[in-house]
């Protein structure tokens, strides 16, 4: 295992359809710390900082005692905030963690480090999940991707994939959604936000492409951790809801 791996939960105020979720309150708390409350969790991550470009998300951060790195507002990415952070990092792998995940289950950090840390010719990792339900394979929004024999992604889409003929059974097509969180070896990730954008990116609108278009490999291990972002205001009840009852993970949309 490396000597250290560093967790980064990037995070902004500003969101097309909620802006400030970061700090929209769930039982209590900041969305942000339960995101932060749950990746200390992780066995692997020696340390969890959050990144932010906003003075608000900042100093709620510091109130609850968590570290918080102020970075650049030029950004385009989230991946290019967490670049910024593992730049002043010793961290030989860096794990960035969506902010908007309140229900993030901490296994599913450790299960996308264990590849790289086993193998240090891989320079990315993700993690997939198979569908089971049949209206998340027309949907976009849901990012569906396949791998090779060795689980090394050969695509991510927002169509479905593979497209199954006319007669094949359940047994010989499974299908799998992307779950958004990624291991990145440091060295890989500084050298990430410079990789030419290439046209697939372009056309899904997918970052993850840009490292499958310039001919680099990326993991993708399978999880049952069944991923639900805060994207909207009635999302956000819904994770209140659930933490209240403990039913089952509520799903997007």
């Amino acid at each position: 295992m490396p000597r250290k791996i560093l967790g980064v939960i990037p995070a902004r105020h500003a969101s097309s359809r909620f802006p400030g979720k970061a700090l929209a309150l769930i039982a209590g708390k900041p969305m942000i710390q339960h995101v932060y409350e749950r990746a200390i969790r992780a066995r692997h991550l020696s340390e969890v900082v959050v990144a932010t470009d906003d003075e608000n998300i900042f100093q709620t951060v510091r109130s609850f005692g968590a570290p918080v790195r102020m970075t650049s507002a030029s950004h385009a990415s989230g991946t290019d905030r967490v670049a910024e952070v593992a730049s002043a990092s010793t961290a030989e792998l860096v794990v960035n963690i969506q902010g908007d995940e309140p229900l993030l289950d901490p296994d599913a950090i450790d299960v996308a480090v264990l590849p790289l840390a086993g193998d240090p010719d891989l320079v990315m990792g993700t993690l997939k999940k198979r569908i089971e339900d049949p209206g998340e394979l027309s949907n976009p929004n849901v990012v569906k991707v396949v791998t090779d024999l060795a689980g090394n992604a050969i695509y991510f889409s927002r169509s479905t994939i593979p497209h199954p003929r006319a007669d094949a059974t359940p047994r010989e097509v499974v299908f799998y959604k992307h779950i958004g969180l990624y291991v990145y070896r440091r060295d890989f990730l500084l050298q990430y936000p410079d990789l030419p954008v290439g046209p697939l990116e372009r056309a899904e609108r997918l970052e993850q492409l840009r490292a499958l278009e310039n001919g680099y490999r990326i993991r993708v291990t399978e999880t049952e951790y069944e991923s639900f972002g805060v994207d909207t205001p009635q999302d956000l009840q819904r994770v209140a809801a659930w933490l209240q009852t403990r039913t089952s993970v509520p799903k997007n949309g």
